[in-house]
């Protein structure tokens, strides 16, 4: 970086101890060089400076009383990071290793991913550290009826619209929206990832792994392949891995792997989703358990050693920095031809670099996770509209929306002299729309 250098060495004056933010922030302005380079106006306006400065961060406490009586304190988060196109949109994550500085990461990476999408959604993220495993259904509901208690002086339809994340699936939604609506004695599509019943949309629940897998698709057509034959491995096992191993099945390939943080499943006769639902959707149990219903399968502890599985596609949708360069090297030596990225930032740059320089299909988080902001997008739309669509509908929205995400970083891959280079066009291209609102909004 030359121009932009001094703009990284200020995210990091400014936020230390935040290695996952300097991680997102270094990686998109080093992407950013050559348009910083093209574009004077941008450098003099301040528009790289402000964009890696949040315009709002919200820390709070969350008081709640379990089961047996007991009061403990959780910290809450959100930080709403860019709204020059949109109101802010993005999930709210619940699981212990939260702090402020990954959910500014997310935040930041979440500007770029709804800009992608085309649809007028700003960046925000949000969450606590407070861990929804082996909590009883009641100690939720008082956990997320407190967080909503502060939360709500913040949001709003046309404000930011969080949705879901790791740890807040159907039931914490619920549970938010209706202290929402109490407090605020108003119906209004304040929150994504709602019930049907209540002004969810159809194909929300699919729509990250869907979303992957069409991505991920268009990248492999451009390359004369396709996931027709192909041997595919999956890390994760919650809600995007499970969509995007049905959806790689219905395009053809076979799924013989999927992990949790204990350790990983192989099925070398390719993983029975219906199973995998039984245990995570319904049980809410661990993947050790599809081995007890299917004694063919083997189970691993240890769920990094998943990437050693020879495949063809590897689709890391667990957690961030799950993939690193030696991993990298394993999937290349065994053969594999493209990653796609369904969780946020889940290879590290070592993994990025040596995936680019070996020639493997990348696809990036910010443009192949999209699939979900996307639907949030779309059920936003319905609610305003005070309207529904069918699955099919929306699946079909969807998979346009994410052959244009393709085409639009592909496009700018190549305009700026590398065309196999996706994360540099995803970043770019991005950037393009939320820069130039930005500059025609003035200095704010």
């Amino acid at each position: 970086m030359k121009l932009l250098a001094d703009v990284y060495e200020q995210v990091v004056k400014r936020n230390p101890g935040e290695p996952e933010f300097h991680q997102a922030v270094k990686e998109v302005l080093e992407s950013l060089e050559p348009v910083a380079e093209k574009h004077p106006e941008y450098v003099k306006a301040g528009i790289f400076s402000r964009l890696v400065e949040p315009e709002r961060q919200i820390i709070f406490r969350v008081p709640w009383v379990d089961d047996n009586g007991t009061v403990h304190v959780n910290r809450g988060f959100r930080v709403q990071f860019n709204s020059a196109i949109g109101p802010y949109k993005g999930g709210l994550r619940f699981h212990p290793s939260v702090n402020l500085g990954i959910i500014k990461f997310l935040g930041f990476e979440q500007c770029f991913k709804n800009s992608l999408t085309t649809l007028p959604m700003g960046g925000g993220k949000g969450g606590s550290d407070f861990d929804p495993k082996g909590k009883s259904d009641m100690e939720i509901m008082r956990f997320c009826q407190s967080f909503m208690a502060e939360l709500v002086r913040h949001i709003g339809p046309d404000t930011d619209v969080p949705a879901g994340d790791i740890g807040v699936g159907a039931r914490e939604i619920g549970y938010m929206y209706g202290m929402y609506k109490k407090l605020r004695n108003e119906f209004t599509g304040v929150l994504t990832g709602k019930g049907i019943t209540y002004g969810g949309s159809l194909a929300r629940t699919q729509a990250t792994g869907y979303g992957l897998c069409y991505f991920t698709d268009e990248a492999l057509k451009a390359k004369n392949l396709s996931f027709e034959g192909k041997t595919v491995i999956i890390s994760g096992s919650g809600n995007v891995a499970i969509y995007a191993a049905e959806k790689a099945s219905q395009l053809g390939a076979k799924v013989v792997a999927l992990n949790d943080s204990n350790g990983y499943i192989y099925d070398e006769n390719g993983i029975n989703l219906d199973t995998v639902k039984l245990i995570k959707e319904v049980q809410r149990g661990r993947i050790s358990d599809y081995a007890k219903h299917h004694t063919h399968a083997k189970y691993f502890e240890a769920s990094r050693g998943i990437w050693a599985i020879p495949c063809d596609i590897a689709l890391p949708c667990a957690t961030q920095n799950e993939l690193n360069g030696e991993d990298a090297e394993t999937l290349i030596k065994n053969g594999c031809v493209a990653v796609g990225e369904g969780a946020n930032m889940p290879c590290t740059p070592e993994a990025i670099e040596l995936f680019l320089k070996n020639k493997i299909i990348f696809a990036p988080a910010k443009a192949a996770n999209a699939g979900g902001v996307a639907t949030s997008g779309l059920e936003m739309s319905q609610n305003s509209l005070r309207l529904s669509w069918t699955f099919e509908e929306v699946d079909q929205k969807l998979k346009g929306i994410m052959k244009s995400i393709y085409t639009n970083a592909s496009e700018a891959a190549a305009e700026y002299g590398d065309p196999d280079n996706l994360v540099l066009g995803a970043n770019i291209a991005g950037f393009k729309k939320i820069a130039a609102a930005m500059y025609a909004q003035g200095v704010v």
